[in-house]
């Protein structure tokens, strides 16, 4: 005998026991699911069971009995039927690669959403799930940190994926909200490293310019410090002509710059949460070891690489000890540690603003550039500059619920 497929959509007021209810009028009939999924948004459940049942009486009577127990419960039933051919064309899609979007703002507007998701229309994709990342937001009180985030899981064929993240590139300026778009493969799922830049990353300071200013050379650092960073000239070369304006100040003055380094928001949340779930992260600057090492011991960092500040009789002599870190070096670095801890590369991730970033934001798994530079933004895989640090964690894929956990 022939079988009938359904698929049963419900709708109403959430409340326990209600899937157990349904589910045991298709257990009394002998029904095949196929698939199940469910949903809830304020208390409203929606809810798809697709099945497969014996044409004839056994059809009928199993329709007739999910409605009567809808009525039941004080929720709406529909029944939709599915062609054998319908169905096999959608068992065909499961082969299709799969990709994650996730979408990053302070707030989220439908225009920012209707655009990104125009964009995946566009390719012939299909959205299977789309989630939310962030906690409820209330419409009373402020909140001191606002950040929403919502997961698109799609899938689908991409011929040309320059040209579909250059899509989002221009909607995330637009609109000013993030957009990542990442290959949902094992990889992406296993993330077990994540190393940081820290001069305006994991701090909101460049400490060079810090001690330039005490060493009263403030404005001819800074100078060579923006130039460096927007790729304009060699860092190495940024980076002797900035330490030997830095001879003569005083050792005393780096612990009371090291006291106040301000942590960037998110990080502590990031690090923290990163800890629990058994992650490894690295420190990889082109700044001091110095103030590294502080933050080392500050936020819990398992590695620091960075230079090393040259000291004699109690001042700074303008030389550095060791080669200088640069990005090459950083690169290595991450290379140096994944092999060390046994990780895949694709499984890294690293973070950073400046040009001399932008080797091991291409080296990684996930590399982001966190409120970085227009040349960085451009050249980097993801970027985050709406919200803090611990938007990395919306980019894993955890929720608000996974992170507070561990608070």
């Amino acid at each position: 005998m022939a079988n009938d497929i359904f698929l049963l959509n419900i709708s109403g007021q959430d409340k326990p026991g209600l899937t157990s209810s349904l589910t045991d009028v298709l257990a009394e009939y002998g029904a095949k699911v196929l698939d199940i999924g469910q949903a809830n948004i304020h208390d409203t459940l929606s809810l798809g069971i697709l099945f497969e049942i014996k044409s004839g009486k056994k059809s009928a009577a199993v329709l007739k009995d999910l409605l009567f127990k809808a009525y039941e419960l004080d929720i709406q039933a529909k029944f939709t039927p599915i062609t054998l051919e319908d169905y096999e064309n959608w068992v065909g899609l499961q082969g299709k690669d799969r990709y994650i979007v996730t979408i990053l703002g302070e707030k989220l507007a439908a225009e920012q959403i209707s655009e990104v998701t125009k964009v995946i229309s566009e390719k012939n994709l299909n959205i299977d799930s789309i989630k939310r990342l962030t906690g409820r937001i209330s419409l009373t009180k402020e909140d001191e940190y606002p950040r929403a985030s919502i997961q698109l899981s799609i899938r689908g064929r991409i011929a040309n994926k320059a040209e579909f993240t250059e899509k989002f590139m221009q909607i995330s300026k637009a609109l000013d909200v993030d957009i990542a778009f990442q290959e949902d493969d094992i990889y992406r799922r296993n993330r077990r490293l994540v190393c940081f830049d820290m001069d305006s990353t994991l701090i909101q300071a460049e400490v060079i310019d810090k001690l330039a200013e005490l060493a009263g050379v403030g404005d001819q650092v800074k100078a060579i410090t923006e130039s460096a960073m927007q790729g304009e000239i060699d860092f190495n070369e940024s980076f002797k002509r900035r330490m030997k304006l830095l001879k003569g100040l005083s050792e005393d003055v780096l612990q009371d710059v090291a006291v106040n380094l301000p942590i960037t928001k998110g990080a502590r949340r990031l690090i923290d949460t990163l800890k629990s779930y058994g992650f490894k992260t690295a420190i990889l600057s082109g700044g001091f070891t110095y103030f590294g090492n502080y933050l080392q011991k500050e936020l819990g960092i398992d590695y620091v690489f960075a230079n090393q500040l040259e000291i004699k009789d109690g001042a700074l002599t303008g030389g550095y000890l060791g080669e200088i870190v640069d990005g090459n070096k950083k690169a290595e670095y991450l290379k140096q540690i994944a092999k060390k801890e046994g990780i895949d590369i694709k499984q890294t991730i690293a973070v950073g603003d400046g040009a001399n970033d932008l080797p091991m934001l291409n080296l990684a798994g996930l590399g982001i550039a966190f409120h970085a530079k227009p040349k960085v933004k451009d050249n980097a895989q993801s970027s985050i500059s709406s919200i803090g640090l611990d938007g990395v964690l919306y980019l894993l894929g955890y929720h608000d619920r996974h992170i507070d956990l561990m608070d």
